[in-house]
């Protein structure tokens, strides 16, 4: 029984041993977690950042360095990406590198909000004025409850890291801006470090206050640098989430659907053009794209298919392309500029959109030229290709020129031949060239 319990003490003891050594490993953890931001602020950034933090969490890293470089970006992404800050276990250093970025609008909330902010040499903080809905005017008062909104949120971001409220307020109210070293002479920002080197250095025995009033001593010399990157997936997402390309893909998209319809059966076109709408859809989802504009891009190239096969003598196609104008320019709202489509773009597309449009309504109106001069009875007898099924009724190609036309020998699928038999208007009745050689 006396060596029983002996061992079992000595069991129990090992067990703390091991405990206390796992524990000490823990605290001991020289890693610092590095992520990198270049673009604007949207909600793909936020699932970046949210698991760079919990990697650093279960890390149990000495801290979380985030590089910022942004014009800015939607206010909703940026309050989700303060609140991940806000909640973490390690302390989170926003730095402002490398030399000639910028934190401004949105940025300039993030790197307030940091445990420790820091900037390279010839950065710049500020800019923080909330923007208009879509650029429209609204009115004053619904203007002044969004920048007194704004106001309040970095100014009590900067009260909660000790940082100058003051100028912060002003960052929105007046859409100040400040270089690094103004902004440390200001104590907007805590350190200003040429690069990532120097930061680190300059880290060692400074204390941050985590959630909860955690009081925590960096450590940072001989720190292990761990870069955590965007994945394939985030970095093809980032990419698509922006203003310019969502646009782009959303036009190359219409115009891809706009080809298959008038050339029914070219299929590249179609699939190139469902799969680049799919993701212009997502993308515009994710920048909280305003619906009517949405509307109204749809609505022009509806009203472009309708000037192609309607004699509107050029109104239907002006009514499109003011629609599209209109929409492309309200696509977007809220954030900075940089969310906002390029008023460049927007014209480029206009007028490609017309070259196309011009091209297009051309090839249909001489098809339909030819088809009124061509006599009927040369046509009897004569070979077609089946463009659109015949199911019994569909299209052919006969001699460039699309018809329409009616299968009597039952379905006849795209890329068969038929023999043309009757000839009625502008509507032929064919049978499959097979059946009338066999006869």
């Amino acid at each position: 029984m006396g060596q029983s319990r002996i061992v079992r003490i000595l069991l129990f003891a090992g067990l703390i041993v091991i405990a206390l050594i796992s524990i000490v490993a823990q605290a001991a953890s020289s890693d610092i977690v590095v992520l990198r931001v270049k673009g604007t602020v949207n909600p793909v950034l936020v699932d970046y950042i949210r698991r760079g933090i919990e990697q650093a969490e279960d890390k149990n890293a000495i801290a979380c360095i985030i590089q910022l470089d942004t014009p800015g970006g939607l206010d909703t992404a940026m309050r989700d990406i303060v609140q991940e800050m806000l909640n973490s276990k390690v302390p989170v250093v926003m730095y402002v590198s490398p030399p000639g970025a910028r934190a401004a609008s949105a940025g300039a909330f993030i790197t307030i909000a940091a445990h420790i902010a820091a900037m390279a040499p010839n950065t710049a903080i500020g800019a923080a004025s909330p923007v208009a809905i879509g650029g429209q005017e609204i009115p004053d008062t619904e203007q002044q409850k969004i920048i007194n909104d704004a106001a309040a949120y970095i100014r009590s971001l900067a009260e909660t890291r000790g940082r100058n409220a003051d100028w912060a307020e002003k960052a929105v109210r007046q859409a100040v801006s400040a270089t690094e070293q103004e902004a440390l002479q200001l104590k907007v920002i805590d350190i200003v470090a040429p690069d990532l080197d120097s930061l680190i250095s300059q880290l060692d025995g400074r204390q941050v206050t985590l959630l909860g009033g955690t009081l925590v001593t960096l450590r940072t010399r001989s720190a292990n640098v761990s870069v955590i990157e965007m994945n394939a997936i985030e970095n093809f997402l980032y990419a698509v989430a922006d203003p310019n390309i969502a646009y782009i893909l959303l036009s190359v998209g219409m115009l891809g659907v706009m080809a298959e319809i008038f050339s029914p059966g070219a299929v590249f076109p179609g699939v190139v053009g469902g799969i680049c709408l799919a993701l212009a859809f997502y993308a515009l989802g994710m920048l909280s794209a305003n619906i009517a504009g949405i509307l109204l891009v749809i609505l022009a190239f509806g009203l472009f298919v309708a000037e192609a096969f309607t004699p509107g003598f050029g109104a239907l196609a002006a009514g499109g392309m003011a629609a599209l104008v209109i929409g492309s320019l309200i696509l977007f709202r809220g954030g900075a500029p940089s969310m906002q489509v390029a008023p460049g773009l927007i014209a480029t597309v206009a007028i490609l959109i017309a070259g196309f449009l011009t091209f297009a309504i051309w090839r249909v109106v001489k098809v339909h030229r030819r088809q009124a001069t061509t006599g009927r009875e040369e046509l009897i007898g004569k070979t077609a290709v089946v463009k659109e099924a015949l199911k019994p009724e569909g299209t052919v190609f006969l001699e460039g020129e699309r018809w329409s036309a009616i299968s009597q020998s039952g379905l006849v699928k795209p890329g068969e031949e038929v023999v043309i038999t009757k000839v009625e208007g502008l509507k032929l009745y064919v049978t499959k060239k097979e059946k009338e050689e066999s006869k």
